[in-house]
């Protein structure tokens, strides 16, 4: 008969035990977390401010950047924390809260991605009616949709893990309360909720990858119709980097969530968890956007507007004329 115990808290193991790589292993991960947020936010503050940027697309672009930094900021902090004061306990709410979040950042992310390849779909196979159907209005109720429904399914998912007692140890072989982490732990009884949990994500992750598919379908014999290889090229452009970023997000989920719980924990699991966490937010703003023409056309006009050119050498040229009548002046008191 299994071990039920009611669980107070977990510990997260982390990548060593030794205190000096506990915070070596922080600080890189602080690194790449300070990393990820700056390039999204700078994302984010150019769609904002540039009306350059006030399309469909980039609107889109600004809530995948949004939800990377949410994704991101839930479990990386928190381990950064822990790295630098040694204490790996985290309580049984901190753990519901990081998979709540994380299930529902990541639901979200998949949900904005699916829109963004109708919205490919659209500029391309039916630009003339593009205006009238991605409007504002459609665009906002896309992206309400996109994060109620992550919400959704990141409640459902979290209420089907934390319903039932944990069955041995509380030890979690990662560096933040993992799916598969838990699956482990979790006594024969909660399986049921969780697969069925897993089950549900994965029928809507399907559903989503079957609509990029017949999207990108038809924007590929679309494109192949076009006459010239300048115009052939010029569509794919705008399509391949949402392609790349939509497989290299769903490549490294499939490795973390679909991959069978073994039972003596890898150092390759805490690696696939840490490409899951780290990389798709790292690789957005620069696979989708700051290789993107019209992004560095928007950062070169934000970089002129904070720092014109030649401003510095007119405030100090005003200061010397400045410092330089003052002396006159004295002078002629003096006299």
């Amino acid at each position: 008969m299994s071990n039920v115990t009611a669980k107070t808290g977990f510990i997260l193991t982390g990548f060593s035990d030794i205190q000096e790589l506990q915070t070596l292993c922080g600080v890189l991960f602080l690194g790449m977390y300070m990393a990820v947020i700056i390039s999204n936010l700078i994302i984010i503050t150019l769609v904002t401010i540039d009306l350059q940027l006030q399309t469909p697309m980039y609107f889109f672009l600004k809530n995948l950047s949004l939800l990377d930094v949410f994704f991101v900021s839930v479990p990386i902090p928190n381990f950064f924390v822990n790295s630098l004061t040694h204490n790996n306990s985290i309580s049984i709410l901190g753990c519901v809260f990081q998979v709540f979040l994380m299930t529902s950042f990541a639901a979200g992310e998949v949900f904005v991605l699916t829109a963004m390849s109708y919205d490919r779909y659209v500029a391309i196979c039916s630009p003339l009616h593009y205006d009238v159907i991605m409007n504002g209005g459609a665009c906002a109720l896309m992206v309400g949709v996109s994060w109620a429904t992550g919400a959704l399914f990141g409640a459902i998912y979290t209420a089907g893990t934390f319903s039932m007692p944990f069955c041995g140890s509380n030890v979690i072989p990662q560096f933040f309360c993992a799916i598969s982490s838990l699956l482990r732990i979790s006594c024969p009884q909660t399986l049921f909720g969780i697969y069925m949990s897993l089950g549900i994500g994965v029928c809507l992750g399907i559903s989503c990858f079957i609509c990029v598919v017949i999207s990108y379908f038809y924007i590929f014999s679309t494109v192949l119709k076009i006459p010239t290889t300048k115009g052939q090229s010029k569509a794919f452009s705008t399509c391949i980097p949402h392609l790349t970023v939509f497989t290299i997000f769903i490549a490294t989920a499939c490795f973390v969530y679909l991959k069978p719980p073994s039972d003596v924990p890898s150092i390759t699991d805490r690696l696939f968890s840490v490409l899951y966490t780290v990389l798709p937010p790292a690789l957005n703003p620069l696979i989708y956007s700051l290789r993107n023409s019209d992004v560095k056309c928007a950062l070169r006009r934000l970089q002129q507007n904070l720092c014109p050119r030649g401003s510095l050498h007119l405030k100090l040229q005003s200061i010397c004329q400045w410092y330089s009548t003052s002396q006159v002046t004295s002078k002629i008191c003096n006299f």
